[in-house]
Parts: structure tokens; sequence; C-alpha cells
């Protein structure tokens, strides 16, 4: 990097080269630390415009329960199937305690763009058009209690998006897409399973408009998996993202990934 002579008001003559130096800085322009994991600080910290961390955790009760075949980790405990149609979102549990308990409802509508809707149970209906959900939680529980009691179920376009898990509290689904005006970079990937047993994970990818792919598996037995990729992997806007999981024995298997989302 040139170097100026404040005194001389000319560039040293050793210096004369420019090169181009890449810095982050807040949106008051104050340097930020680039360096390792506390580069990402200031993003959670949402002090860096047009950056965003997306953090997908998600558990499935019994990996092997399609005999050997593969499903994605959510709590639906089957292979996730993806809404058609943008609808309005209906929120009920399995139980009638829950009953007055407000959900909230992330995901994506009929363009792809963030929405976010309160839905108490047994009131008034969600007025939101939902194309994807991908995270709920209880904002507020039913009168005298601190979570969920009942399964509660979240469904757009006549069917279970996402599920809260009685006493959960929030969905535990490693599925996520990424909205519109958007472009997500993988950075981390964990798995596991609750015994010693083989089993196989499967990260896959659905581009807008296309069908499937795989864009990674990796086996275990028993030990937790954690890959990092240190130079991202890349998925565009409205791109389907999951993990799947797969074992010949009943287990249990989670799932993480983060992403960091930039505006396009």
């Amino acid at each position: 990097m040139a170097q100026w002579n404040k005194q001389d008001q000319a560039y040293r003559v050793q210096d004369t080269t420019n090169f181009e130096v890449v810095m982050l800085a807040d949106q008051n322009g104050n340097p930020l630390n680039s360096y390792g994991s506390a580069a990402n600080i200031p993003i959670a910290a949402g002090d860096l415009a047009g950056y965003q961390h997306i953090n997908k955790f998600g558990y499935a009760d019994d990996i092997a329960a399609q005999g050997g075949a593969f499903i994605s980790i959510w709590d639906g405990g089957t292979s996730y199937s993806y809404a058609s149609t943008a609808t309005i979102a209906t929120v009920t549990s399995s139980s009638g305690t829950d009953a007055g308990a407000v959900i909230r409802v992330y995901g994506l509508d009929e363009n792809y763009n963030d929405v976010t809707e309160d839905i108490t149970i047994g009131g008034a209906a969600g007025q939101q058009l939902f194309l994807r959900v991908f995270r709920a939680y209880v904002h507020i529980p039913a009168a005298g209690q601190d979570t969920n009691v009942g399964d509660i179920s979240i469904s757009i376009d006549g069917a279970a998006r996402a599920i809260i898990q009685a006493g959960a509290g929030q969905t535990l689904m490693a599925i996520y897409t990424v909205p519109a005006g958007k472009t997500a970079y993988l950075l981390k990937v964990t798995c596991s399973v609750d015994k010693q047993t083989g089993a196989l994970f499967r990260l896959r990818i659905k581009n807008f408009g296309n069908g499937f792919q795989t864009k990674g598996q990796f086996g275990t037995f028993g030990t937790y998996i954690t890959l990092e990729y240190p130079v991202p992997l890349k998925f565009t806007e409205k791109t389907d993202i999951e993990i799947l999981g797969s074992a010949g024995n009943t287990c249990g298997g989670g799932a993480t990934f983060d992403l960091i989302l930039v505006d396009n």
C-alpha cells in the first residue's frame, strides 16, 4: 500500500505502487476486526449493514424411521415437503391447554420476501401469506404455562410445514430458504447421532426452478461431525437448503448450519 508523506505532500518514493486494500467498517466508518471469528461479532450485533447471520438447528427423533432412506432433520419425522402455493398459516395444538398461546412464525411470502407473523392459538386467523415457514417459537405461552404442552403445528398449503414438539417451545428444523434479494454463504455444518451407530448425513439444496442436488454427504459411527468451509459455499436467492439423515438402527440425529446472508 502506498504511503502518503504529509510533510512533502507526496507519496514516499519507495511506495509509488498502489495496491487495493479491503477493509470492513460499520455504518459510521469505524474499522471492524476482520480476523477469525471476531469478524462475525459486528454481523451478529447488526453493525454491518447488508449482512445477517442465520443459524439453523434441527433434530429428528429417529433417522432410521424410513428403513434406511434419508429423512429431513426436522420435527416431522419424514422427508420434508415444500409448499407450492402461498397461503395463510394456521396454528393448532394437540393440547387444549395451549389455547391463547402466541406463536411467532418466520418464513417467506409469495415473492420470497422475509415475513413474520404472531398467531394466537384459538384466536383470530392469520392474515399473512406464507410460501415458506422455516422457524416458529412460543412467543407468549398460554396462561399458567412456561411453554407449549402439546405438539403445535404450523400449516400452509394444506400440510404442516413446521412443528413445535411438546415442551420444546421452538421448532427444530435444519431447513432454510434464501430470501429474495439475498445471497447466502455457508460457513459451517455439524451433525450428530444420539448413540454409537453408523449414520449418514446429506447436505442438499434446490435452486429456484431446478431439482434437488447433493452438496455434501458425511458418514459417522457415533462421533460428532464438524465441517467448516474456509471458502464458503454460495447459494443464490430462493434456494432451499436442508440437511437429511439416514441410519440402519434406531437413533436420533441432530444437525446445524451457519449462513451469512448478504444483500445483493
